[in-house]
């Protein structure tokens, strides 16, 4: 099968999912072409199945802000028309379901080809654009026009028909996980790095957006630390980091903050931590937090969009409304109140993870394709 890909390149959910996602199928025999303004960020293209196409935007006097949709659908019609794209799969509303609905009424109006569309989506291509009014019908219109939509949560879904005027059927089909490659693996990096014996480690990776509520996770540390010596790892980078190290000098814990910046290979610090925080404002379903499941990490989170679909509430963690943080620095002491205790917490997120295993998932899409392409003929 020739599959297009639509993404942004970036390190965000629906960047790696759709990385991940394509260079799966390529293993699987499918030849997979990505379609982005930059090379996505997990894929190095040592594979004779997959493809990278640039999207490039010229600058005009004309114009305050390059016609970016317009040259994204000028690049999906040639790629489709040379590469014989049978199904095209487009990661994010925006701008991304506009311009292959564009390109594929232009591409059957004008050259007879029909190319069927799947839009996927993540979470704020929805949440936030939901709420200013102006997208509404432009969304809503590239969704109907698409040949199937999916949700990564139920959350999301009904987000989407709270929001929208949609008229089709919405697939739920989850975020997965390279079982094998996120594992809990003690030598993958020391702990006596981070920490001594009896220390625990709390971690959150994030892009630092106010969303985030990093300030929270900073909250939930301090209350723990003070009854459990525990070290605090910090992963990713963004606009609210400069705040939160201002927060941890003001709490005097800064001695205990490890700010480690973008990492390509987080499974590796994820392998050393004991509790990951996740008190996000919202989720659409949290990539972050299933990693940190997969490598045998207990997650205490919020229990906002599709995070309780992800976390078992007693089982693989923990879930506590928005903003208490009281709650959840009592859950992360509840989890590490003893080495059986935690042991138990691991397993059962790791067995959590299992379910969202790439086996598990991949081939949901793989049939939707075929029930698209079997309907289209």
């Amino acid at each position: 099968m020739n599959i297009g890909i639509v993404c942004y390149p970036t390190y965000g959910g629906s960047g790696v999912v759709a990385s991940e996602l394509g260079k799966v199928l390529a293993s699987k025999g499918h030849k997979v072409h990505f379609i982005s303004y930059e090379q996505p960020v997990r894929l190095d293209f040592f594979s004779e199945n997959l493809f990278y196409h640039e999207v490039t935007v010229s600058n005009y006097p004309l114009f305050q802000y390059p016609p970016y949709e317009l040259a994204l659908t000028a690049k999906i019609i040639e790629v489709v028309k040379n590469s014989n794209i049978q199904i095209l799969h487009v990661h994010y509303a925006i701008p991304h379901a506009a311009a292959a609905v564009m390109a594929k009424k232009i591409l059957k109006d004008i050259d007879h080809i029909k190319i069927p569309v799947i839009t996927t989506l993540h979470g704020t291509d929805i949440t936030l654009v939901g709420n200013d009014a102006n997208y509404g019908e432009v969304i809503s219109y590239s969704l109907n026009q698409s040949d199937a939509v999916t949700a990564v949560s139920e959350s999301l879904k009904n987000d989407t028909y709270k929001y929208f005027s949609i008229k089709k059927n919405i697939n739920v089909i989850p975020n997965f996980i390279n079982i094998e490659k996120y594992k809990k693996d003690e030598n993958a990096c020391s702990r006596r790095v981070f920490a001594t014996e009896n220390e625990f480690i709390l971690m959150h990776t994030s892009n630092f957006r106010k969303v985030k509520r990093i300030e929270d996770v900073v909250e939930i540390f301090v209350k723990v630390n003070n009854k459990k010596l525990s070290k605090l790892i910090l992963a990713g980078d963004g606009p609210e980091r400069s705040n939160i190290e201002q927060l941890c000098n003001k709490y005097n814990i800064a001695n205990r903050v490890y700010f480690l910046g973008k990492q390509d290979n987080i499974e590796k610090i994820l392998s050393i931590s004991d509790v990951f925080l996740m008190p996000s404002e919202t989720e659409s379903f949290g990539l972050a937090a299933l990693e940190a499941m997969a490598c045998g990490v207990p997650v205490v989170s919020t229990d906002t969009g599709g995070l309780p679909e992800l976390n078992k509430n007693g089982f693989s963690g923990y879930t506590a409304n928005l903003g208490n943080v009281n709650a959840m620095s009592n859950f992360v002491l509840k989890i590490i109140e003893s080495p059986e205790t935690l042991d138990n917490f691991r397993k059962n997120a790791r067995l959590q993870a299992e379910s969202f295993a790439t086996e598990k998932v991949i081939p949901q899409y793989e049939n939707l394709y075929n029930t698209i392409l079997n309907d289209s003929i």
